[in-house]
């Protein structure tokens, strides 16, 4: 037996394989769709919508109850369409089985004053949560937690299947699991890029960064081995999001990023796949997503926006998670020399402290503060309560953020709008769409370095008391015109969504 004929036999066994699981997979969906008429059915009379034909729109975002910025675009998204579509039903696809339905819509009014009908929302609560957490996997994260939304996503449309799927998350494996079992329209709401073309550069630029160790950036044999495995997953990655029919971004750095991954190729990769996979390849009646459309996030301004501008005490605010990307080093050492040439200040960081590595890191940045011989002028607020939030932003008179490549930058938002003048990472969305120029003029100040941090630091802190004021009451009105609630509605509702909806059902 040659070569020839073991290819031959190899490929038999492939082609009677793939038609195997072809025939299964279909079968299978075709049954979950049959099944679903009864659950959706049952879903609808248990919230007394049974009389009018009904549609199901679909959120997939397992970690609901966890009040951040994520989850006020999911909740201000359903209370829009609660106000503006009588006969759609939000469903949300929830990991928090520690919560009730009852319990979660109290958290989101205490939380985001938002106030949800309990009879035009429904929780599809999934077990298999664990499976997306970064816990699970401690070496090839991103592919680890990727193909566990799969199985998430198989859990969630065998539970129910709506008329359209939105995932509001950043979970695009899934879209593949939900395109195959259930045949319906995609959209994602994208806050952050899972992987983009930054990291394959500083990966091929052997780089340190936090997502690149020094293990790996110091050897050629393993970044090489890394590049070949991001390569992959950027392939996989815009696969996935071009089985979307709409994505709506958060930011123009954000849509930048994943323009550039839906145009994304790679000849060999794709001659690998087709061959491998021709059987399974699907093309939505949809349509494919080509562009991403921006709907910034809605930002609650309301109460902030209130703060007096002038009485302003002489504190630098930093509001932020003590994760490595926040780069809360950087903000101590420009601090460091800020205080060189103008003293009486106040450095007072404010963050949420996840588990032990977080609280790890805080210890070592008390230890650079006293280190730095600044600890008397810097205060390290872990885990604060929103009252302690709201009481420093009244009384600062600058926000400081320093992360690079910061997609959105919900912490600038609130600086501005509470009336203090902004100090941003001349990158992302403080660059482009936060801090930029009202009427022709500023509305705060980027950095980039410990250098230019410091330096702005300073001019920020050097205006007259009539340039002071006027940056304050500029940067306060357009963070409240552009970022509010009300304007992500109106984005929300000019974008495409709706026209994907099939016709209402019973």
């Amino acid at each position: 037996m040659n070569i020839v004929h073991i290819f031959f036999i190899l490929l038999s066994i492939w082609v009677i394989w793939a038609a195997s699981v072809s025939i299964i997979l279909r079968n299978y969906s075709s049954n979950l769709r049959k099944t679903n008429r009864t659950r959706r059915t049952d879903l609808l009379r248990k919230l007394g919508r049974d009389s009018k034909p009904q549609q199901l729109v679909g959120f997939f975002h397992p970690y609901c109850n966890a009040g951040g910025g994520g989850e006020r675009v999911l909740w201000t998204a359903i209370a829009a369409l609660q106000r503006t579509e009588p006969n759609i039903v939000s469903v949300v696809y929830s990991g928090d089985t520690d919560a009730t339905k009852d319990e979660i819509i109290s958290k989101v009014k205490a939380r985001f004053d938002i106030t949800l009908d309990p009879k035009s929302l429904d929780f599809v609560f999934l077990t298999s949560r664990k499976v997306i957490e970064d816990s699970t996997w401690p070496y090839f994260t991103l592919l680890g937690q990727s193909v566990g939304s799969m199985y998430l996503a198989w859990e969630a449309m065998s539970k129910l299947i709506p008329d359209l799927y939105i995932d509001t998350m950043g979970y695009a494996f899934t879209f593949h699991v939900v395109s195959l079992l259930a045949g319906i329209p995609i959209g994602a709401y994208v806050h952050y890029p899972t992987i983009s073309t930054n990291m394959l550069n500083r990966i091929k630029s052997r780089k340190r960064w936090h997502t690149n160790s020094d293990v790996i950036s110091s050897s050629a044999f393993l970044s090489q081995g890394k590049l070949l495995y991001y390569r992959i997953f950027m392939y996989y990655y815009s696969l996935s999001l071009r089985s979307a029919a709409f994505i709506m971004v958060n930011s123009s750095w954000t849509q930048n990023h994943i323009n550039g991954i839906l145009q994304h190729s790679d000849f060999l990769l794709d001659m690998s796949h087709r061959l491998v996979f021709a059987r399974f390849l699907l093309s939505s009646k949809y349509g494919s997503a080509t562009s991403a459309q921006i709907v910034y996030p809605p930002c609650d301004t309301r109460e902030i926006s209130q703060f007096p501008l002038t009485g302003r005490e002489r504190v630098i605010l930093s509001l932020a998670q003590f994760r490595p990307e926040k780069d809360h080093p950087t903000q101590l050492r420009a601090f460091h020399k800020l205080l060189q040439v103008r003293s009486q200040l106040k450095l007072v960081l404010i963050g949420g402290s996840r588990n032990s590595d977080d609280d790890a890191r805080v210890n070592n940045l008390r230890s650079l503060s006293k280190e730095l011989g600044i600890e008397n002028n810097v205060e390290f607020i872990v885990n604060a309560p929103y009252p302690t939030m709201l009481n420093w932003l009244s009384r600062a008179s600058i926000g400081l953020h320093t992360m690079l490549d910061e997609h959105f930058g919900i912490n600038v938002v609130e600086f501005m709008a509470a009336g203090l003048i902004p100090v941003a990472h001349k990158s992302g969305g403080p660059l482009q769409d936060i801090v930029v120029p009202f009427n022709g003029q500023p509305t705060g100040y980027h950095a980039d370095s410990v250098e230019t941090f410091a330096e702005a630091l300073q001019t920020a802190l050097s205006l007259s008391d009539a340039e002071d004021l006027a940056m304050r009451q500029r940067a306060r009105t357009w963070a409240v015109q552009r970022f509010s609630e009300e304007e992500f509605e109106k984005s929300w509702n000019a974008s495409r969504w709706k026209s994907f909806l099939p016709s209402s059902e019973i």
